[in-house]
């Protein structure tokens, strides 16, 4: 599997940084993985001070690992003991082929908590302080208020396979976990949608390219599906953030 070859390899080539623990949240880790469409989403702890040293160590690590299928699709965010508490702040990322900072979310970290995959070293618990049932909500719920209902507002992002998926996928989790308290994966995020009245057509749309391989879409089902998901999802993300507040 190519998946446990790069993740192999990845954790190998850390050895020069030392990291006290690596280990895979996301899909990877909740079991919904689909090798070549999911991403590898990983965090580092690193021993101590992420210098001006340990940058390059860490970009020429990923540079060496573009030749590895798959690498396109490996995030990883480097935390140290002192810094991964703060849960606002930013830490030393490689995703989307690039380095740049940004925070480890109350939601990774309880994925990393309720489902994560240890790949090296030592397990979340002991390091990685738990996040509250409260602040998690909090969390998702000013996401969909500050990012997501802005976000649908820009008609052209639309059209796009990829805002489709993610919003009305993050729509749904959530959604549950305002109301249970709890994460969900994808797959079962897609069965769950159209229970809270989430266009079918359009929630069968990404069910198809997420798990089989469908034909390319004609321009007119794109503007359709574009107008379908905005539609729902303008209204939906309203009637979240009233009851999440």
């Amino acid at each position: 599997m190519q998946t446990e070859k790069l993740l192999d390899r990845f954790v190998r080539d850390l050895t020069p940084v030392d990291p006290v623990a690596v280990w895979a949240h996301g899909s990877l880790g909740g079991g919904d993985y689909q090798e070549g469409r999911s991403d590898l989403d990983l965090i580092a702890v690193l021993p101590g001070p992420v210098t001006t040293g340990v940058l390059w160590k860490v970009a020429l690590l990923h540079a060496r690992l573009r030749t590895e299928p798959l690498a396109a699709k490996l995030h990883c965010t480097y935390l140290t003991p002192d810094t991964l508490h703060d849960t606002a702040r930013t830490h030393l990322t490689w995703a989307h082929e690039e380095l740049y900072k940004r925070p480890v979310t109350p939601v990774t970290r309880r994925e990393l908590h309720a489902f994560g995959r240890v790949l090296h070293g030592r397990a979340p618990e002991g390091l990685l302080p738990p996040v509250s049932d409260r602040e998690l909500a909090d969390f998702v719920v000013r996401e969909q208020r500050e990012y997501w209902r802005p976000t649908v507002d820009k008609a052209s992002l639309w059209t796009q396979d990829v805002w489709v998926d993610l919003g009305m996928v993050t729509f749904a989790r959530a959604t549950v976990t305002v109301r249970e308290g709890r994460l969900i994966s994808k797959r079962e995020a897609l069965d769950l949608l159209p229970g809270l009245g989430a266009p079918v057509e359009v929630v069968e749309d990404i069910r198809s390219r997420r798990y089989d391989d469908p034909a390319p879409p004609t321009d007119e089902w794109t503007a359709r599906r574009a107008s379908l998901a905005r539609g729902y999802l303008g209204p939906a993300i309203d009637a979240l953030i009233a009851s999440g507040c």
